[in-house]
Protein backbone atom coordinates (compact mmCIF):
# COMPACT_ATOMS: atom_id res chain seq x y z
CA UNK A 1 0.00 0.00 0.00
CA UNK A 2 0.98 3.61 -0.52
CA UNK A 3 -0.96 6.24 1.44
CA UNK A 4 -0.53 9.83 2.58
CA UNK A 5 -2.90 10.74 5.42
CA UNK A 6 -2.87 14.44 6.34
CA UNK A 7 -4.31 16.13 9.40
CA UNK A 8 -5.49 19.19 7.48
CA UNK A 9 -5.75 20.80 4.05
CA UNK A 10 -4.62 24.39 4.64
CA UNK A 11 -1.19 25.53 5.74
CA UNK A 12 -0.44 28.45 8.07
CA UNK A 13 -0.64 30.85 5.12
CA UNK A 14 -4.10 29.58 4.18
CA UNK A 15 -3.07 28.04 0.86
CA UNK A 16 -4.76 24.77 0.00
CA UNK A 17 -2.49 21.70 0.29
CA UNK A 18 0.59 23.85 -0.37
CA UNK A 19 2.30 22.62 2.80
CA UNK A 20 2.02 19.01 1.58
CA UNK A 21 2.89 19.31 -2.12
CA UNK A 22 6.31 17.71 -1.77
CA UNK A 23 4.86 14.70 0.02
CA UNK A 24 1.98 14.50 -2.49
CA UNK A 25 4.46 14.54 -5.38
CA UNK A 26 6.32 11.63 -3.78
CA UNK A 27 3.07 9.72 -3.32
CA UNK A 28 1.92 10.31 -6.89
CA UNK A 29 5.23 9.54 -8.55
CA UNK A 30 4.66 9.52 -12.33
CA UNK A 31 0.87 9.36 -12.01
CA UNK A 32 -0.95 12.38 -13.38
CA UNK A 33 -4.64 11.41 -13.18
CA UNK A 34 -6.37 11.72 -9.82
CA UNK A 35 -9.90 10.59 -8.97
CA UNK A 36 -11.33 12.83 -6.26
CA UNK A 37 -14.08 11.97 -3.77
CA UNK A 38 -15.68 15.29 -2.75
CA UNK A 39 -18.42 13.69 -0.65
CA UNK A 40 -17.31 15.16 2.69
CA UNK A 41 -18.14 18.63 1.36
CA UNK A 42 -21.33 20.00 2.87
CA UNK A 43 -21.36 23.79 2.69
CA UNK A 44 -19.24 23.77 -0.49
CA UNK A 45 -20.66 22.24 -3.66
CA UNK A 46 -18.87 19.15 -4.90
CA UNK A 47 -18.09 20.98 -8.14
CA UNK A 48 -16.45 23.87 -6.28
CA UNK A 49 -14.60 21.45 -4.04
CA UNK A 50 -13.21 19.56 -7.03
CA UNK A 51 -12.12 22.82 -8.65
CA UNK A 52 -10.32 23.86 -5.44
CA UNK A 53 -8.39 20.59 -5.27
CA UNK A 54 -7.64 20.69 -9.00
CA UNK A 55 -6.15 24.17 -8.63
CA UNK A 56 -4.08 23.07 -5.63
CA UNK A 57 -2.60 20.05 -7.43
CA UNK A 58 -2.07 21.77 -10.77
CA UNK A 59 1.54 22.77 -9.92
CA UNK A 60 2.34 19.05 -9.78
CA UNK A 61 0.81 18.47 -13.21
CA UNK A 62 -1.93 16.32 -11.68
CA UNK A 63 -5.32 16.36 -13.41
CA UNK A 64 -8.20 16.01 -10.94
CA UNK A 65 -11.55 14.45 -11.86
CA UNK A 66 -14.51 14.05 -9.51
CA UNK A 67 -15.76 10.51 -8.97
CA UNK A 68 -19.27 11.98 -8.91
CA UNK A 69 -18.85 12.82 -12.61
CA UNK A 70 -17.91 9.27 -13.60
CA UNK A 71 -21.51 8.17 -14.22
CA UNK A 72 -23.73 5.68 -12.45
CA UNK A 73 -22.60 3.52 -9.54
CA UNK A 74 -21.19 0.80 -11.80
CA UNK A 75 -19.21 3.44 -13.69
CA UNK A 76 -17.91 4.86 -10.41
CA UNK A 77 -16.73 1.41 -9.34
CA UNK A 78 -14.99 0.98 -12.68
CA UNK A 79 -13.36 4.42 -12.36
CA UNK A 80 -11.98 3.51 -8.94
CA UNK A 81 -10.68 0.22 -10.31
CA UNK A 82 -8.81 2.10 -13.06
CA UNK A 83 -7.70 5.10 -10.99
CA UNK A 84 -4.06 6.15 -10.93
CA UNK A 85 -4.45 8.09 -7.66
CA UNK A 86 -7.41 8.15 -5.25
CA UNK A 87 -7.90 11.45 -3.38
CA UNK A 88 -10.42 11.83 -0.54
CA UNK A 89 -11.03 15.32 0.81
CA UNK A 90 -11.96 16.56 4.24
CA UNK A 91 -15.23 17.96 5.49
CA UNK A 92 -17.85 16.00 7.37
CA UNK A 93 -16.72 12.42 7.97
CA UNK A 94 -20.23 11.11 8.62
CA UNK A 95 -21.51 12.33 5.27
CA UNK A 96 -18.41 10.98 3.52
CA UNK A 97 -18.91 7.52 5.00
CA UNK A 98 -22.66 7.56 4.37
CA UNK A 99 -22.25 8.23 0.65
CA UNK A 100 -19.40 5.76 0.27
CA UNK A 101 -21.47 3.07 1.98
CA UNK A 102 -24.63 3.84 -0.04
CA UNK A 103 -22.71 3.62 -3.31
CA UNK A 104 -20.81 0.48 -2.33
CA UNK A 105 -17.46 2.26 -2.61
CA UNK A 106 -15.73 1.08 0.56
CA UNK A 107 -14.75 -2.39 -0.63
CA UNK A 108 -13.84 -1.07 -4.06
CA UNK A 109 -11.53 1.60 -2.63
CA UNK A 110 -9.93 -0.81 -0.15
CA UNK A 111 -9.31 -3.38 -2.88
CA UNK A 112 -7.74 -0.77 -5.17
CA UNK A 113 -5.47 0.64 -2.46
CA UNK A 114 -4.37 -2.77 -1.23
CA UNK A 115 -3.62 -3.56 -4.87
CA UNK A 116 -1.23 -0.62 -5.14
CA UNK A 117 -3.30 2.44 -6.07
CA UNK A 118 -1.96 5.40 -4.04
CA UNK A 119 -4.39 7.02 -1.62
CA UNK A 120 -4.30 10.66 -0.49
CA UNK A 121 -6.67 11.76 2.25
CA UNK A 122 -6.88 14.71 4.59
CA UNK A 123 -9.00 15.23 7.70
CA UNK A 124 -12.18 13.22 6.96
CA UNK A 125 -10.28 11.47 4.18
CA UNK A 126 -7.66 10.39 6.71
CA UNK A 127 -10.36 9.22 9.13
CA UNK A 128 -11.86 7.09 6.35
CA UNK A 129 -8.63 5.07 6.10
CA UNK A 130 -8.98 3.94 9.74
CA UNK A 131 -10.91 0.91 11.02
CA UNK A 132 -13.77 3.23 12.03
CA UNK A 133 -14.57 6.95 11.97
CA UNK A 134 -15.10 6.95 15.75
CA UNK A 135 -12.25 9.40 16.42
CA UNK A 136 -13.36 12.09 13.99
CA UNK A 137 -14.04 15.55 15.43
CA UNK A 138 -17.12 16.02 13.27
CA UNK A 139 -20.78 16.34 14.21
CA UNK A 140 -22.93 13.37 13.12
CA UNK A 141 -25.13 15.39 10.77
CA UNK A 142 -26.24 12.23 8.92
CA UNK A 143 -26.50 8.55 9.82
CA UNK A 144 -23.88 6.51 7.93
CA UNK A 145 -25.50 3.21 9.01
CA UNK A 146 -22.42 2.12 10.91
CA UNK A 147 -19.04 3.58 11.77
CA UNK A 148 -16.84 0.96 10.11
CA UNK A 149 -14.57 2.52 7.48
CA UNK A 150 -11.85 1.30 5.09
CA UNK A 151 -9.54 -0.34 7.63
CA UNK A 152 -6.42 0.33 5.56
CA UNK A 153 -4.54 0.91 8.81
CA UNK A 154 -5.31 -0.83 12.10
CA UNK A 155 -5.31 2.21 14.40
CA UNK A 156 -7.34 5.37 14.71
CA UNK A 157 -6.36 8.92 13.71
CA UNK A 158 -7.59 12.06 15.40
CA UNK A 159 -6.94 14.86 12.86
CA UNK A 160 -6.52 18.52 13.83
CA UNK A 161 -5.30 17.28 17.20
CA UNK A 162 -4.93 19.81 19.99
CA UNK A 163 -5.52 19.51 23.70
CA UNK A 164 -5.96 23.25 24.13
CA UNK A 165 -8.92 24.34 26.26
CA UNK A 166 -10.21 27.89 25.76
CA UNK A 167 -10.51 30.00 28.88
CA UNK A 168 -13.91 29.51 30.50
CA UNK A 169 -14.73 26.37 28.50
CA UNK A 170 -16.22 23.62 30.68
CA UNK A 171 -16.32 20.79 28.19
CA UNK A 172 -13.91 17.88 27.86
CA UNK A 173 -10.45 18.26 26.39
CA UNK A 174 -9.50 16.25 23.32
CA UNK A 175 -7.39 13.95 25.50
CA UNK A 176 -10.42 13.25 27.67
CA UNK A 177 -12.56 12.45 24.64
CA UNK A 178 -9.93 10.04 23.31
CA UNK A 179 -9.61 8.46 26.77
CA UNK A 180 -13.37 7.80 26.65
CA UNK A 181 -12.97 6.13 23.27
CA UNK A 182 -10.23 3.87 24.61
CA UNK A 183 -12.28 2.81 27.63
CA UNK A 184 -15.02 1.73 25.23
CA UNK A 185 -12.53 0.30 22.70
CA UNK A 186 -9.56 -1.00 24.70
CA UNK A 187 -8.12 -2.91 21.74
CA UNK A 188 -7.54 0.30 19.74
CA UNK A 189 -4.65 2.74 19.47
CA UNK A 190 -5.15 6.42 18.59
CA UNK A 191 -2.67 8.86 17.08
CA UNK A 192 -3.49 12.54 17.51
CA UNK A 193 -2.16 14.37 14.44
CA UNK A 194 -1.64 18.12 14.93
CA UNK A 195 -2.23 20.35 11.96
CA UNK A 196 0.75 20.33 9.63
CA UNK A 197 1.50 16.65 10.23
CA UNK A 198 0.68 13.55 8.23
CA UNK A 199 1.38 9.85 7.95
CA UNK A 200 3.18 8.17 5.08
CA UNK A 201 2.10 4.54 4.79
CA UNK A 202 4.25 2.24 2.69
CA UNK A 203 3.19 -1.41 2.77
CA UNK A 204 3.28 -2.25 6.50
CA UNK A 205 5.29 0.79 7.62
CA UNK A 206 3.80 4.08 8.86
CA UNK A 207 6.02 7.15 9.25
CA UNK A 208 5.04 10.37 11.01
CA UNK A 209 5.90 13.31 8.76
CA UNK A 210 5.62 17.01 9.46
CA UNK A 211 7.14 19.48 11.88
CA UNK A 212 5.31 18.59 15.10
CA UNK A 213 5.18 15.71 17.58
CA UNK A 214 2.03 13.62 17.50
CA UNK A 215 0.15 12.31 20.54
CA UNK A 216 0.07 8.53 21.01
CA UNK A 217 -2.80 7.01 23.03
CA UNK A 218 -3.25 3.40 24.17
CA UNK A 219 -5.82 1.94 26.53
CA UNK A 220 -4.65 1.65 30.11
CA UNK A 221 -1.50 3.69 29.54
CA UNK A 222 -0.43 7.31 29.70
CA UNK A 223 -0.59 9.31 26.47
CA UNK A 224 2.79 10.41 25.18
CA UNK A 225 4.27 12.55 22.45
CA UNK A 226 6.14 10.91 19.57
CA UNK A 227 8.58 12.96 17.46
CA UNK A 228 8.46 13.55 13.70
CA UNK A 229 10.05 10.68 11.85
CA UNK A 230 8.72 8.04 14.26
CA UNK A 231 7.97 4.78 12.48
CA UNK A 232 4.96 2.63 13.42
CA UNK A 233 3.53 -0.67 12.29
CA UNK A 234 0.00 -0.81 10.88
CA UNK A 235 -1.39 -1.28 14.40
CA UNK A 236 0.11 2.05 15.50
CA UNK A 237 2.91 0.53 17.59
CA UNK A 238 6.18 2.49 17.42
CA UNK A 239 9.03 0.46 15.97
CA UNK A 240 12.52 0.52 17.39
CA UNK A 241 14.86 2.67 15.33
Amino acid sequence: MNLLLLSNSRGPDGRYLAHALTAIATLAGPRRRALFLPFAGVTMSWLSYTETVAEALAPLGIDVRSLDDAGDIDAQHAALHDAELIVVGGGNTFQLLKICRERGLLDVIAHAVRGGTPYLGWSAGANLACPTISTTNDMPIVDPRGLTALGLIDFQINPHYTNALPAGHRGETRDQRIAEFLVANPDRTVLGLPEGDGLQVTNDTVRLCGPFPARHFVAGGAAGDVPPGTVFDLAGRPRAS
